[in-house]
């Protein structure tokens, strides 16, 4: 059988790699890393994680925990690691960034039906099936090639940052205190209080902090998922105190009082040497991000272990261009996966390129496609990314307001998305998901 042609190792290319050959399919990696790296990236590993380490809740309440239980019983590979390589985060799914890449690069590079290729893919391929997957950044010849073969569509564009990485022997533990929000879960968060007054000076310095030049840089060009800190700030005195700072089911256990703000911290690593800045996505120069995050009392004389870094990404217009399957209408042998369709997140990302690789392994062998439907996560977000009817399309974390209602009342925001999350597992429990499929071993048995 030919191979399929993938375009990126990141979390949506590995995901459909792995999803292809688990089926049999012969698959042609085709990854620009080592050879050249973008500036936001740092390891040749696969699934590299760019901005945070968390792949966010990991409850059943909760949209993305739905997707993530999801992507686990369809046998996805960034999940097996992701478990496999977790680190404490209450109720969230955090990973060690650098082992769990290590794991995804593992499988698939040992695997006998995959073949990586280290080159940068300058064109489209004319034949055979591909799944690009090169990602928000893919370079710039890549994204000249995609502009092309859309002559007259508009292409999308918008910021996205990352947070710094702080040595966790760095942090003040005199001024801050270990715990998770209302007492969730284990105590797995640095949280770094701050008083009225110096929450005040923090918020002017960051207001005013100099950005380094990004060309065509705008406030309402900034995703809303992953903003900026400082581009929050000046929305407001108190936005922080909402979004990334806010106190609520923080108690300081010195004083039993809420502190007016709050910085957390959170593990990046497995050995809890390292801690993201949780909500800090920031594009502020290096030397401005010392001065400003040292004003927060148990930062004052944190060691910097990453600075914060912005860059661009693109996705396309896919409501025009892509159907439910993430292929190019009309010309279905060309898919895309990952955040270039607009679908934003780690585990979004997982997911397109799961469903896409679903589809394409159906139709090489012959099979009728598999409708992933609404009431399923997978379904939702790939139903939402190919809807005509969306007019100014933005990217999209899942939601449960991507998913239908259930019809009847249940009691409570909590019971309700417990139900629809039941209602979405047992919808893929009636898919024919295996037909297809083989038994793989586990990734880090291979």
């Amino acid at each position: 059988m030919t191979p399929v042609t993938i375009i990126g190792a990141g979390l949506a290319g590995s995901e459909a790699a792995w999803q292809l050959v688990r089926r049999g399919i012969p698959v042609q990696l085709r990854e620009m890393k080592p050879l050249r790296m973008t500036p936001a990236h740092h390891s040749p590993d696969f699934a590299e994680l760019v901005c945070s380490n968390s792949l966010r809740s990991d409850q059943l309440e909760n949209a993305v925990g739905l997707l993530k239980e999801e992507l686990r019983r369809c046998g996805s590979l960034i999940l097996a690691c992701a478990d496999r390589h977790r680190v404490e985060a209450g109720g969230a799914l955090a990973v060690d960034r650098t082992a769990f890449a290590a794991a995804v690069t593992r499988a698939l590079r040992e695997h006998p039906l995959v073949a990586v290729i280290e080159e940068e893919v300058t064109e489209i391929p004319a034949e055979g099936e591909v799944i690009i997957a090169a990602g928000p950044l893919a370079s710039d010849a890549l994204s000249q090639a995609i502009a092309r073969r859309f002559p007259g569509e508009k292409r999308l564009s918008f910021f996205d940052a990352a947070a710094p990485l702080v040595s966790a022997e760095s942090v003040d533990m005199e001024s801050a205190w270990f715990a998770s929000r209302y007492d969730r879960g284990t105590p797995d968060y640095i949280n770094c209080p701050m008083t009225e007054e110096e929450y005040q000076a923090f918020w002017e310095a960051l207001s005013t902090a100099e950005q380094a030049p990004v060309h065509g840089f705008e406030d309402k060009g900034v995703f809303e998922g992953c903003m900026p800190v400082e581009v929050m700030a000046r929305r407001g005195r108190d936005t922080l105190r909402y979004g990334p700072l806010k106190p609520v089911g923080l108690r300081d256990p010195r004083t039993g009082a809420l502190p007016y703000a709050v910085v957390q911290l959170r593990k990046d690593n497995a050995q809890g040497t390292i801690y993201n800045m949780v909500g800090f996505q920031t594009h502020l120069k290096w030397p401005e991000q010392k001065r400003v995050f040292s004003m927060i009392p148990a930062l004052r004389n944190s060691e910097y272990l990453r600075y914060g870094v912005m860059h661009r990404n693109t996705f396309l217009d896919s409501p025009r261009l892509l159907d439910r399957y993430y292929r190019v209408r009309g010309e279905e042998r060309l898919m895309f996966a990952g955040q270039i369709t607009g679908v934003e997140g780690y585990v979004e990302s997982a997911a397109s390129g799961c469903l896409a690789a679903v589809e394409l392994s159906r139709r090489l062998r012959g099979l009728p496609a598999i409708n992933f439907p609404q009431e399923t996560a997978i379904g939702a977000l790939a139903l939402y990314v190919s809807d005509p009817s969306v007019e100014q399309f933005q990217p999209m974390n899942i939601n449960f307001g991507l998913i239908p209602p259930l019809g009847y009342r249940v009691r409570g925001k909590r019971n309700k998305n417990a139900e629809l999350s039941r209602r979405a597992l047992e919808a893929l429990g009636h898919l024919d998901l295996e037909t297809d499929a083989s038994p793989q071993p586990a990734p880090e048995q291979q």
